[in-house]
């Protein structure tokens, strides 16, 4: 193997293109070292440049640089950089080698890895610091295995945060599942949530999340749901009108490496990696956590309206969801989020 992020310098050209143009359509920060590296990276990412998740995995490769002494440089892409097919597609450059660092939630993971979607459950996780609990512990070593075994490499303490997902809409507030009845709402990738708007009589519609703001704003949603932080990081306070705390899923960024890129590393540098992926989740966490319980008062300054909503009612619409997702997860995963969460269904 290449003492560098390509791994085959054979490659289709049209993958070397899409990166290139990818390259030139958007911000990265590069982290330079002050001589030759040994080893070249891309990390990619599905945030926005000003967010915590993009400070803290540039700085998170900063620390790697200083502590190699140089040997590791790495390209940190916001956004993706705005790849044509956006997440899916970033999935899949990782899993062929064509970049080497990404981070994404559980639920788009789960396209590739059934089990992942488990981060997803909804109403499972009460707040963001169980959900790190459970995915730092036994679940998350599961799903850790069943990655492994797709082609992705998960770090042990891999999860980044996003936060409690709430409902943001244009036409109306969310006080009951029936509000839902007809809305167009944008969701992420992921069979999971398909299923969980779906029961609420929604109509889920995919985009990539850097295109969130032209659906609401051309119209081809209604709503979208998110952590508070996502409405500033792509500005969509600009055209939602309320926001409704459902608190309904739990969202991170699950941080991934390419196995043979990882692998190819020395040992020496694997622990510098590890630790420092490590220390930094932990500190997104904290400031992640920080800024959602902050937003809400700057948004009602800007004069979105917000409303609290009983879980109960949205649940109650839930039994045949639990129930095909038991069955899609299987009983050992099942029984390792119920040992963290309770009951479900």
């Amino acid at each position: 193997m290449a003492r560098n992020g390509t791994r085959n310098k054979t490659r289709k050209w049209t993958r070397r293109a899409l990166l290139a143009g990818a390259a030139a359509a958007g911000s990265a920060i590069i982290v330079r070292p002050t001589l030759a590296a040994d080893y070249t990276f891309s990390q990619y990412h599905n945030q926005a440049a000003g967010g915590t998740l993009h400070q803290n995995l540039t700085a998170m490769w900063e620390a790697v640089r200083l502590e190699t002494n140089g040997r590791v440089e790495t390209t940190v892409y916001a956004e993706n950089n705005k790849l044509p097919g956006g997440d899916p597609e970033a999935l899949k450059l990782l899993i062929s080698g064509e970049i080497q660092f990404f981070t994404l939630m559980g639920g788009i993971i789960g396209t590739v890895v059934p089990v992942a979607e488990v981060q997803q459950l909804p109403f499972a996780f009460k707040s963001a610091a169980q959900a790190h609990k459970a995915i730092d512990g036994p679940l998350g070593q599961y799903v850790g295995q069943e990655m492994a075994a797709k082609g992705l490499h998960l770090f042990p303490v891999a999860g980044f945060d996003n936060g409690m997902r709430q409902v943001a809409t244009i036409p109306r507030p969310i006080t009951r599942p029936e509000d839902f009845a007809g809305m167009k709402i944008r969701v992420p990738p992921g069979q999971m949530m398909l299923d969980t708007f779906g029961a609420f009589g929604a109509q889920p519609v995919t985009t990539p999340a850097n295109l969130i703001y032209d659906a609401l704003k051309t119209g081809k949603v209604d709503a979208q749901e998110n952590p508070l932080a996502i409405l500033q990081g792509f500005k969509l306070y600009e055209l939602i009108k309320y926001v409704s705390m459902t608190n309904h899923m739990w969202s991170g960024f699950n941080a991934m490496a390419h196995p043979a890129s990882w692998n190819a590393l020395p040992d020496d540098i694997k622990d510098i990696v590890e630790r420092n992926v490590a220390k930094y989740v932990r500190r997104q966490r904290q400031e992640q956590a920080a800024l959602n319980v902050s937003l809400r008062e700057d948004f009602v300054s800007r004069g979105l309206v917000f409303n609290d909503v009983d879980q109960a009612a949205f649940r109650a619409k839930l039994p045949a969801v639990y129930a095909s997702w038991k069955e899609k997860l299987g009983s050992k995963c099942w029984a390792l989020v119920e040992a963290e969460v309770g009951k479900l269904g």
